[in-house]
């Protein structure tokens, strides 16, 4: 069964920058590698919104409003998954989750989130004006 544990969350003000960080254990069924993972957060109107992805080459894929702002990526040899914020906003105050799909999936980099089967609990990021 493969873990996640999200960090780095915490509160800012509007500009600031965070740092997630998403921890992969228990990992037995990907090893050598990472799985195919992504960041999601809350969005209204929506149980989640797909925030960043990486696919298996590390390409990475952003909302719209993480576009320009954000950073995804992964560093194997420590299991672990980023998410660089940069110029945070009001808007950007949620719970952010890591999630990964299953072993050798080819939908690496999806948007759905239904694809993906294991999460984390969240770290939470406010952003004060």
């Amino acid at each position: 069964q493969v873990q996640l544990v999200e960090s780095g969350g915490g509160s800012v003000q509007a500009g600031g920058s965070l740092k997630l960080s998403c921890t992969v254990s228990e990992y037995s069924d990907y090893t050598p590698n990472m799985p195919c993972m992504a960041w999601f957060r809350p969005a209204p109107g929506e149980e989640r919104e797909t925030v960043a992805s990486l696919t298996r080459r590390d390409t990475p894929y952003y909302s719209d409003a993480a576009e320009g702002r954000f950073t995804i990526s992964r560093d194997g040899a420590k299991r672990e998954l980023y998410l660089e914020m940069n110029s945070l906003e009001p808007s950007d105050t949620a719970m952010y989750y890591c999630a990964a799909l299953p072993p050798n999936s080819d939908k690496c980099g999806t948007f759905r989130s239904e694809r993906y089967i294991y999460w984390g609990q969240g770290t939470q990021v406010t952003v004060s004006s």
